[in-house]
């Protein structure tokens, strides 16, 4: 599955008082009919989107489609499959943020509502990095509650698991043959001392919980004094535990250049640049959890050559190939976003304006270097590595009311999906 995306982060800042909404400053509900052929145009036939849920859930099973109705009948019309991004680093000012407990529950019914209307939508992404989400809002205290503690950061990782489990079962209510398609950074954290290596693991074993909740994998010793000494609880941890959707999913990982960091011994981290790549990183994701995998963000600011940007797609296509060739069952790549970005140079911490040069096209919606390097590779390679349906033609899973063993179809389709 070659894709791209369109950038739908909506946190909050200011204590809530102001709303960073990507597709608003990248002009996109003004442009979305030439958004959508620009992708077409591309040759790129999967796209990461999803509705704005700030102003399309307006309430407890109050909901405004209306934006979604144009758009998706649009996707569908193009023959575009959308891999549906329903929460995106943000929620409804009526929600307030991700410490409420009552979040689950409602974006569970949010996910439903969803998946009835457009019924004919298979691919989601029910929350978008989990992992980033928590740490930015509750850990950093950048975005939404801007709490900084652990406690908090547990707290605000439960609820955002939670909420993405329950959504993939309201959906499988639904439609059945769902696919879910993680979208998670990969993170490493490199000890740059003797003395850091103590920091370095804690964090290492952190980075995969978001995870290793979602899937139902039991954690170490380590991380259940963590999160119980923070606030889970016995019944949460077994819900997790119970929870047996691994077989509709499909393990999307993201890499930036940022995705590693030093670690002193202090604790304190910062960027160290690419030091393992994305290869090595994703054969520790895969060893752990033994899904397929797609790559679902990666991008590069360019200067004013874009050489910069083409050399790193390149760079992540190379490692790519050398996952899938090491058996790695990768089935997809995706450049992230058609368009460039705003303020993601200082994390969509403030509200500048700044253009960051990352996109395909450019907010003019002129191609860049990138763009003709994403749309050759697509070219050349789409024949011979044929995957663009995979995750249109697996078997489905039957439900639970339905004739026959359940259990042999769901073994069959883990056999089938690696």
């Amino acid at each position: 599955m070659f894709a791209t995306g369109i950038e739908n982060s909506v946190p909050t800042i200011d204590g809530g008082r102001t709303r960073i909404d990507e597709m608003d400053s990248c002009h996109h509900y003004t442009r979305w009919r030439e958004d959508f052929a620009l992708v077409s145009e591309m040759g790129i036939c999967y796209l990461r989107y999803g509705p704005p849920i700030h102003s399309s859930w307006l309430g407890p099973d109050h909901y405004d489609w209306s934006f979604a109705d144009e758009t998706f009948a649009e996707l569908k019309r193009r023959n575009i499959a959308p891999i549906v991004d329903l929460c995106h680093f943000g929620v409804p000012d009526w929600i307030g943020d991700f410490q409420n407990p009552d979040f689950p529950e409602q974006f569970s019914r949010y996910a439903r509502a969803f998946a009835e209307r457009f019924g004919w939508v298979q691919l989601y992404t029910p929350v978008n990095e989990m992992y980033i989400c928590a740490t930015f809002s509750a850990r950093y205290g950048w975005w939404n509650e801007q709490l900084a503690s652990d406690r908090a950061f547990v707290t605000a990782l439960k609820h955002l698991v939670k909420a993405n489990v329950l959504a993939m079962q309201s959906i499988l209510q639904v439609r059945p043959d769902a696919i879910f398609i993680q979208s998670e950074s990969s993170e490493y954290y490199h000890a740059e001392s003797p003395a850091a290596i103590g920091p370095a693991e804690l964090m290492n074993s952190q980075r995969f919980l978001s995870l290793d909740l979602n899937y139902g994998r039991r954690i170490d010793s380590e991380m259940y004094e963590y999160l119980f000494d923070n606030g889970m609880t016995r019944e949460e941890y077994h819900f997790f535990l119970g929870n047996k959707l691994k077989q509709h999913c499909i393990m999307g990982n993201d890499y930036y250049i940022t995705n590693e960091h030093r670690v002193a011994e202090n604790g304190v981290t910062q960027a160290s640049g690419e030091i393992f790549g994305y290869s090595e990183i994703t054969r520790q994701y895969h060893r752990r959890y033994r899904l397929p995998v797609m790559h679902t963000e990666t991008n590069l600011a360019q200067g004013s050559s874009g050489r910069e940007a083409v050399d790193w797609l390149w760079k992540q296509w190379a490692n790519v190939l050398r996952v899938r060739n090491d058996g790695v069952p990768v089935v997809g790549f995706t450049w992230y976003s058609l368009t460039d970005q705003t303020d993601w140079d200082v994390a969509l911490r403030e509200k500048r304006g700044t253009v960051n040069a990352v996109g395909l096209f450019d907010l003019d919606r002129r191609i860049r270097p990138v763009g003709k390097a994403f749309q050759r590779l697509i070219r050349q390679w789409r024949d011979v590595l044929p995957t663009q349906s995979l995750c249109l033609t697996v078997p489905v899973v039957m439900p639970s009311d339905a004739g026959g063993d359940q259990e042999a179809h769901q073994r069959a389709r883990a056999r089938e999906m690696g």
